[in-house]
């Protein structure tokens, strides 16, 4: 475990506190949690309302447009030449297929 100094101006450092204690955890546990909550928040889907969708569905078919096309040779290349990535610890291919089918599961 690594350590982070932080300044915090003094309202928001009692605020945390407050909330802490409300949880019966240590001010540093509850940075963890929270700090844990926001950057998850960055990796979820968020459902789009509905009345966005006609705009959504014409700024992308106006990407698409724009992308023009390439042949088998241009993108032979570019396969060629892609940045290769390991896979996260723990991803095996079963992980992977309990995702797929979580998200494929109708809510």
């Amino acid at each position: 475990m690594s350590q982070l100094t932080l300044r915090l101006p003094n309202t928001l450092r009692h605020q945390l506190e407050e909330l802490a204690a409300s949880e019966s955890i240590s001010l540093n546990q509850y940075i963890i949690y929270a700090l844990t909550r926001q950057v998850t928040l960055s990796y979820t889907v968020q459902a789009l309302p509905e009345q966005a969708l006609p705009e959504q569905r014409t700024a992308y078919n106006a990407l698409l447009q724009n992308l023009g096309e390439a042949n088998f040779e241009q993108i032979q290349k570019v396969l060629h030449n892609r940045e290769t990535a390991e896979p996260e610890r723990g991803l095996t291919p079963k992980v992977v297929e309990k995702l797929k089918k979580r998200m494929t599961k109708k809510i």
